[in-house]
């Protein structure tokens, strides 16, 4: 967890959306709402984490703030600056980059793990000389633990562990200051889950960096985030500080998240109210009208059906997507 944060935002995400086209039939489609006017900022060098069940929207909304994903509408203002021509979008990704899920199918088996690393340095151009480039590779491999011999080989030879660790040092080769993290742990052994996390604090501790750490484990996420956000079928339903998410959601699906944490303490872990969620989710293309989780939802009345709720300031900093929030707390 960052000691360097600011309250100055670095990137701040206004309304975005993004649908996908699916087609239903002989010339139909339906928009699919992956990601549902979702609006919030990210402090430099702070790490915010975003959490939810799995087809949520989380990934989508990372891909899209790094413009991998051109979106639907919505704003993407980073470092003050609105992002519209193409101009501004090649300057951001100068600066922005992302650390893929599956280090399996992220990295070119084809190429050496050499050719991997400078990918960022060839498209932006980043070196004079050959020799310049060799010697970045190597001081980016030596910084994730790997050393010069990796160079050579190609990304079958390695473990897991070891190819996200070559991802990661393709991801710091720009100097970014805001990456992407999606799921970067999610495909490692739970052995080598604590020092790639580690990894990752200590790069920000260094270089300053910003993170959006996108997860499903919310033990990772709490390790490494100062604050938390909580998705669910392309909203945003609650965000605040790390602490406060784990001692106080607020919103109902927060409440059964939490609640399925596991606890290391056996005496703690029987006291533990364990919150059962009834139903599955809901299809992002047929989704309920007015709250997306009024359909799994003890407190759900007839205004959670007619109007989505919105997504406002209860405490300082606490911010939740419910009518009733006020009444079950």
């Amino acid at each position: 967890m960052s000691d360097n944060k600011t309250n100055t935002p670095l990137v701040e995400i206004k309304n975005l959306k993004k649908y996908f086209d699916i087609n239903t039939g002989m010339f139909t489609s339906k928009p699919l709402k992956a990601v549902d006017d979702v609006s919030f900022t990210i402090n430099k060098g702070e790490t915010l984490g975003l959490v939810g069940e799995s087809g949520c929207g989380k990934s989508t909304v990372g891909r899209t703030i790094l413009q991998l994903y051109k979106p639907t509408a919505g704003e993407v203002i980073y470092d003050g600056k609105l992002l519209k021509s193409k101009a501004d979008i090649a300057e951001y990704r100068k600066k922005s980059t992302m650390v893929f899920q599956d280090p399996y199918s992220s990295l070119n088996p084809r190429m050496t793990v050499s050719d991997i690393i400078a990918e960022p340095l060839d498209i932006h151009k980043m070196y004079k000389n050959e020799e310049e480039r060799k010697e970045k590779v190597l001081q980016l491999l030596s910084k994730v633990g790997l050393n010069s011999e990796h160079a050579a080989r190609y990304a079958h030879e390695f473990s897991g562990g070891q190819r996200q660790r070559i991802g990661i040092a393709r991801a710091l080769a720009i100097n970014p200051e805001f990456i992407v993290c999606d799921e970067p742990v999610s495909a490692l052994d739970v052995s080598i889950q604590a020092q790639v996390i580690n990894m990752f604090s200590e790069f920000q501790q260094e270089l300053g960096l910003t993170y959006l750490f996108i997860a499903h484990d919310l033990l990772v996420v709490r390790h490494i985030s100062n604050r938390i956000a909580v998705m669910y079928l392309g909203k945003l339903v609650e965000l605040t500080d790390a602490a406060t998410i784990y001692e106080h959601p607020l919103h109902p699906y927060s409440k059964a998240l939490m609640s399925a944490v596991p606890l290391p303490d056996p005496k703690i872990a029987r006291l533990n109210n364990r919150i059962p969620l009834s139903g599955d989710i809901p299809s992002p293309l047929n989704a309920p009208s007015g709250c997306p989780f009024r359909t799994r939802c003890e407190y759900a009345c007839e205004r959670c059906a007619e109007e989505m709720p919105e997504f406002r300031e209860v405490e300082k900093g606490h911010f939740v997507a419910c009518h009733r929030v006020e009444e079950i707390n």
